[in-house]
């Protein structure tokens, strides 16, 4: 259970979601879905369902009027299919909205707020998905918000929807506009990384990670403070005042901090999770506190009566069940309800770096080799990921073009996202292909072959690293998946890195080789020798440059090839 409304909750079996439960007066119904279950999210008038080959399941009279009790497939009625992967969904009231593997942002359902960003009031709703937005990593919104934020890949936030109450946080300057039709950029937003935004009917709460409290330190101070502590947390809100924490007698239009010594950090507690209803809010830190504030007309604050809480108080936290971290414990807020429940959390397969990488193959500027499925669609796919995965053998690129043009456009996908991130989604598409995907030729090899030797489009694949008067073309997909610096780089979306050179003038030539074999191959190539000096040289390039972001990572393996060798 991802979300809750009223009292609606999912049962599952096996990974599959077998039948759900809208109240308990209500006899229990089935869920006629085969695929395995990764997240559900319900709303006002509304639940969907995304499972892990990527497909989106929805019901609801504004997604399906004529059947509005019957799951439907919404992420098929996309119209772009290579945007039909999606990798996230939110439920607002009315309304669902899908993020793409490709960053796009797709609304189905009511517009009657402007909750879906179309700027036109006369389109009161869709029954198909419409592209809302591009370049988005984050979707924010609440089972019963008529709001929705939407968060791009360089940090700016952007709302739209209800403002009745200033809960888009726009400022005075746009309080009397009570519906936002058109997405707007939200300013004076808090200094810090946007961790989350909880929205209700009435009001919104943002959680910010990292905050620079103290400006006027010097940086020196900041990091042997930092290297002590937690992460720091803030909660934020704005909206009507009876339910923003905030125990002021007015609306407040703009995101402020909710000042309560509940929500101080220490080295040891932070914020872990929030979760919004319609008209109340739940915390949850991670020293075991539950705090809780807004509307408790149904008892939904579980602090044992029914009055307006404007101020966060902590209440007793239910009894543990399971002997574990309370990072495996959640809170859901629906309608008037809430819940608090246990929920381990799950190992991925690949890290989070890989996971970005794959959605950066996603991306249609990277997709410039095409397959026709069964039903001759047209399917487009990442031509240098491809021969990495196939190891640049034309054969095997003709075989998985047959398969594939046996194939629907759903077992398609299946297949492409198990060659992006090598996990099996599917076991017998896997057993078909798995021939044409693992071979004995070395992947360091295949890859300098392709990135070096091969004219590729200049623009999607190399970036200029200097040495002594020297330069070298790396592949920048490359360096994105070994290193935080140039991922952030390279991820943006306005900054120009085109022509930007690296210099590494101060590696001598032995340890310049060993970086450059480690960038494509991930190992210390054999019959080098490694010595203290090199150890050291490298250690600092190491650090500066953030290449230490894979397992194992270079000074790892430099150690353990230097203890061998001693």
């Amino acid at each position: 259970m991802n979300d809750c409304y009223f009292g609606t909750i999912f049962l599952f079996e096996n990974g599959k979601a077998i039948e759900y439960l809208n109240n308990s007066k209500q006899k229990s119904e089935k869920v006629q879905i085969e695929e395995n279950i990764q997240k559900v999210t319900v709303g006002v008038g509304n639940e969907a369902i995304l499972t892990i080959e990527g497909n989106v399941f929805a019901k609801g009279k504004d997604i399906n009027p004529n059947n509005p009790n019957k799951f439907i497939n919404i992420s098929s009625l996309i119209e772009d299919i290579n945007d039909r992967i999606i990798q996230d969904i939110v439920s607002g009231a009315n309304s669902v909205y899908l993020l793409t593997s490709n960053q796009y942002v797709y609304g189905i359902g009511s517009n009657s707020s402007g909750q879906l960003g179309l700027d036109s009031e006369a389109l009161k709703k869709t029954e198909k998905p419409i592209l809302i937005m591009e370049n988005i990593s984050k979707i924010f919104s609440g089972n019963s918000s008529y709001s929705v934020f939407l968060l791009n890949l360089n940090q700016e936030l952007f709302g739209c929807g209800n403002n009745n109450y200033g809960q888009l946080g726009l400022g005075k300057s746009r309080r009397e506009e009570t519906k936002i039709h058109k997405l707007t950029k939200i300013k004076n937003i808090p200094k810090g990384k946007i961790i989350d935004i909880q929205c209700g009917n009435f009001h919104s709460i943002m959680m910010i990670e990292n905050e620079n409290q103290n400006e006027n330190q010097n940086e020196d101070q900041n990091q042997n403070q930092n290297q002590n502590q937690n992460p720091k947390r803030k909660l934020y809100s704005c909206g009507y005042y009876h339910y923003n924490g905030l125990d002021k007698i007015q609306h407040t239009d703009e995101f402020t901090e909710i000042e309560s010594s509940l929500f101080e950090n220490d080295d040891d507690n932070i914020i872990l999770d929030i979760s919004v209803g319609e008209s109340h809010t739940l915390v949850l830190t991670s020293n075991s506190k539950l705090i809780v504030f807004g509307s408790n007309e149904h008892g939904q604050l579980g602090n044992g009566n029914t009055k307006y809480q404007f101020i966060p108080i902590q209440i007793e936290i239910p009894k543990l069940i399971f002997n574990e971290n309370i990072s495996n414990y959640h809170i859901s807020c629906g309608y008037s309800t809430s819940f608090f429940y246990y929920s381990p959390s799950l190992s991925s397969s690949f890290s989070n770096l890989e996971e970005d990488l794959i959605k950066l193959f996603r991306r249609k500027e990277f997709c410039n080799i095409s397959f026709k499925t069964e039903n001759g669609e047209i399917i487009k796919a990442h031509k240098l990921i491809l021969k990495y995965r196939l190891n640049q053998n034309e054969n095997q690129i003709e075989k998985l073009q047959e398969i594939i043009s046996k194939k629907s456009i759903k077992e398609s996908n299946q297949i492409f996202e198990m060659i992006y991130s090598n996990k099996i989604i599917n076991p017998k598409l896997y057993l078909e292909i798995k021939e044409i995907i693992n071979s004995n030729e070395k992947i360091e090899e295949t890859m300098k072959r392709i990135y070096l030797n091969e004219n590729e489009n200049e623009n999607e694949k190399d970036f200029i690293i200097e040495r002594k008067e020297k330069q070298y073309k790396f592949p920048k997909l490359i360096l994105i998946m070994r290193s935080e610096l140039y991922r952030g780089m390279f991820l943006s979306v306005t900054e120009d890195t085109s022509n930007k050179v690296t210099d590494y003038s101060e590696l001598s030539n032995k340890s310049f080789q060993i970086f450059e074999y480690w960038i494509y191959s991930n190992q210390i190539k054999d019959g080098i020798q490694i010595t203290k000096e090199i150890i050291d040289e490298l250690e600092t390039g190491i650090d500066y440059f953030q290449l230490n972001q894979t397992n194992p990572n270079l000074f790892d393996l430099l150690i353990n090839k230097f203890n061998n060798q001693n």
